[in-house]
């Protein structure tokens, strides 16, 4: 999906807070103009798939009538309390064709059965009534925050139940959280993924909020990891999470630059989009996505390796050509765990960005890359084992090089954990949009 839309909306847009204490009264919560529709129409056109809103954040109201909960829309004045933002956002995301995703904090400073085992009887039955009323549902966002409740006590989340109940509901449904399983925080909340990064990790022992990895190896995942955790880089657009009045967004620059640092280091980027006290995505904010996209559009309008001949020394019945097309399911496979590929390029070409894929259903394999080209007079290499051209590639690796390189024949070398599978590579002019 490459990149997805955040949205952080609840008491918090409207008392400024970006944390609430749960004792805000259920009545400070009335969007003037809620368009679920809006927000949907602005991640399709910023070309996001997906939409995940804070259902529940930790002052544990929901946006939604709950069962569980007297802590709700339905108890506020919004809509003389008929109103349900979950409800008016999956018809919105039905309607653009957009995926919608929940964020459901299991830290909840509102109820008083928070620290009792009482309290995770009713967030299973939370869980259960969000997927089952308005699933399906294409993630679950778990925060691993475990603070206090309102009487002081923390609480012993039992986290297997919780991941069985979204399991049995919505089985296709991915599940974030510290440790997956289905994908991980990427260790900071600044949309940067180590330019080493590994899509496994080891998850021995940990739970979401309890023994998990240091920040540091969230960031790069583990090569020996025993499960398949993806990291997502979750930032924001503006300098806090729910929308201030005095906040701006972010530049296309810095927006474009976190995309090379998330989606082209391996992991997903989920932008941050929070509506305002309207209900609606501030005008600048939706400006400013629509802006981005533009510029990503033109950044990687012409793939200047098309029409190339790709040549491999060593294939396993796979052709070297195959990276030149834009087919995913198909491939270059090498034969050992080192491998070379040379591309001959139709004319003297002047590149400084190359977009690197790994087929993925087949693993994630590749440990470095470095880079060889010949600019008239013989072959020479760019990078070698103390500097390569990168590391991991995964999903999608996109390496800036620090100046333009101008050639017409450039060679790849891979070191690999097991034969290499590429079924992309890209090469792009950031000058020539």
């Amino acid at each position: 999906m490459e990149v997805n839309m955040f949205c952080h909306f609840g008491p918090n847009t409207f008392s400024g807070a970006e944390w609430g204490s749960g004792a805000e009264s259920e009545s400070l919560f009335n969007p003037t103009h809620l368009d679920c529709r809006q927000w949907a129409a602005t991640a399709r056109a910023a070309g996001m798939g997906g939409i995940i809103v804070t259902a529940k954040h930790h002052d544990g109201f929901c946006l939604w009538p709950s069962s569980q909960s007297r802590h709700t829309v339905a108890q506020s004045a919004w809509c003389g309390g008929r109103g349900d933002v979950l409800r008016e956002l999956r018809q919105a995301c039905d309607s653009e064709g957009v995926a919608m995703g929940v964020y459901l904090s299991p830290w909840d400073r509102h109820d008083p059965a928070y620290g009792t085992p009482e309290y995770n009887d009713r967030f299973a039955n939370t869980l259960a009534e969000v997927h089952s009323r308005y699933g399906p549902l294409f993630e679950q966002w778990f925060d691993g925050a475990n603070g206090e409740g309102p009487d002081g006590r923390r609480q012993v989340y039992d986290w297997p139940r919780f991941m069985r109940t979204v399991d049995s509901l919505s089985p296709c449904c991915v599940v974030f959280s510290d440790v997956g399983p289905g994908c991980r925080w990427v260790g900071n909340e600044e949309g940067h993924a180590d330019a080493t990064c590994w899509s496994t990790l080891r998850t021995e022992g940990a739970t979401p909020s309890d023994n998990k990895p240091d920040p540091a190896e969230l960031a790069t995942g583990h090569p020996d990891g025993s499960r398949w955790v993806p990291a997502e880089c979750d930032v924001s657009i503006r300098p806090g999470w729910f929308w201030h009045p005095q906040e701006q967004p972010k530049t296309v620059d810095e927006l474009v630059d976190i995309y090379f640092h998330s989606v082209g280091h391996n992991a997903l980027m989920l932008l941050n989009v929070p509506p305002d006290t309207s209900g609606r995505i501030a005008a600048a904010d939706s400006a400013r996505l629509v802006e981005f996209r533009a510029a990503l559009d033109r950044l990687f309008a012409r793939d200047l390796a098309q029409g190339a001949r790709a040549k491999a020394r060593h294939r396993c019945g796979y052709a070297a050509s195959r990276v030149l097309d834009t087919a995913y399911h198909t491939y270059w496979a090498a034969t050992g765990n080192r491998a070379e590929l040379t591309l001959h390029l139709d004319t003297v070409t002047e590149f400084d960005i190359i977009v690197l894929q790994e087929y993925i259903p087949l693993g994630q394999r590749v440990t470095m890359v470095n880079l060889v080209v010949d600019e008239g007079d013989g072959l020479y290499p760019v990078t070698n084992s103390d500097q390569p051209l990168c590391t991991t590639v995964g999903c999608k690796r996109i390496v800036r090089l620090d100046s333009p390189l101008r050639t017409r024949t450039l060679k790849l070398q891979f070191d690999a954990l097991a034969p290499p599978v590429i079924n992309r590579i890209a090469l792009y002019n950031s000058a020539a949009q």
